[in-house]
């Protein structure tokens, strides 16, 4: 057994078994290779590598300046990959009492409403038959609180009609990490951008692909609209809005979570909406409407100064 045939036995196990995404089978695949170089460089059987090269590896990675999250994965990596070794060739794991770095709290950035409408009226361009479908893209990110993948996986089967007592309610099915599901609402103005897609430009779209393409968003070919091209869409919106540098499509994610906290909506309704496995993820930014809490009481109230 060498390296190369049991990293690539563990990914086809992430794959299958656990059911990861391309995306996140990709980063993987990058960290494994970063050791798989570094085993080669070193003339290291990987089947008897011990904790101290382990932690030269370790310095490696320092050395080359990456980020603390990016060590991190790395090192997430390499123990899920030696954990998996362990059980199915009983190879020593030598990254058990390694633990990751702490990484300093962050908080996730958020816009502001005004600055969301800003950005969706940017992507609104006169004359420009792909800003439809810009337009729809920025509302489905906000108004669903879905990440880029999440969006450019969504297909036309997704969207359906709920009805709710005597009400229509529109959702749409999200596909996340770890192709788990999740179903959300979508907003007014979301609806309004997606008729005028649909009708206006998709048709179009479709009738470049003879072979038939399941995919609500689509490119210039009538294929399934990229990641990077969903990502374009917001950097030239947010160009317009003069909010370039300040924006990434993630960022609608923090904002929809941010202003439904705001409204008042209940904490374990948002992490359904987003996703979340565990509350705590989405604890992270009640943290941002206690800091306008505490930002409000100190300029509103006579005795907070």
């Amino acid at each position: 057994m060498n390296y190369g045939t049991a990293q690539s036995n563990y990914l086809n196990h992430l794959r299958i078994e656990r059911g990861l995404s391309e995306n996140t089978l990709n980063s993987y695949a990058r960290d494994l290779g970063k050791f798989g170089f570094f085993l080669e460089s070193k003339n290291i059987d990987f089947k008897a590598i011990n904790e101290s090269e382990i932690s030269d590896f370790h310095i490696l990675l320092k050395k080359e300046k990456l980020s603390l999250s990016s060590i991190n994965r790395c090192i997430s990596a390499l123990k899920g990959f030696f954990k998996y070794c362990n059980l199915e060739y009983s190879i020593l794991n030598p990254l058990t009492d390694v633990s990751s770095a702490k990484l300093p709290r962050k908080l996730p950035k958020a816009l502001s409403i005004d600055q969301i409408s800003a950005l969706i009226a940017a992507a609104k361009r006169e004359g420009d038959a792909a800003s439809l479908r810009d337009t729809v893209i920025l509302e489905f990110l906000y108004s669903t609180g879905a990440r880029v993948s999440e969006v450019i996986g969504i297909n036309l089967s997704d969207i359906s009609i709920d009805r709710i007592g005597d009400q229509e309610v529109s959702v749409i099915k999200l596909r996340g990490k770890g192709s788990k599901e999740r179903i959300v609402p979508l907003g007014k103005y979301a609806i309004s951008a997606l008729d005028d897609y649909q009708v206006r430009m998709r048709p179009a779209l479709a009738s470049k692909n003879p072979k038939g393409e399941p995919a609500l968003f689509l490119n210039n070919r009538g294929k399934r609209l990229s990641r990077q091209s969903a990502w374009q869409a917001v950097l030239n919106a947010a160009k317009i809005a003069g909010l370039e540098g300040k924006v990434s499509p993630h960022v609608f994610r923090h904002s929809y979570a941010t202003h439904l906290l705001d409204g008042g909506a209940d904490i374990r309704v948002v992490q359904e909406l987003l996703g979340h496995s565990s509350v705590t993820t989405t604890q992270i930014y009640t943290l941002i409407t206690i800091d306008k809490v505490r930002e409000s009481y100190s300029s509103a109230h006579p005795r907070a100064r």
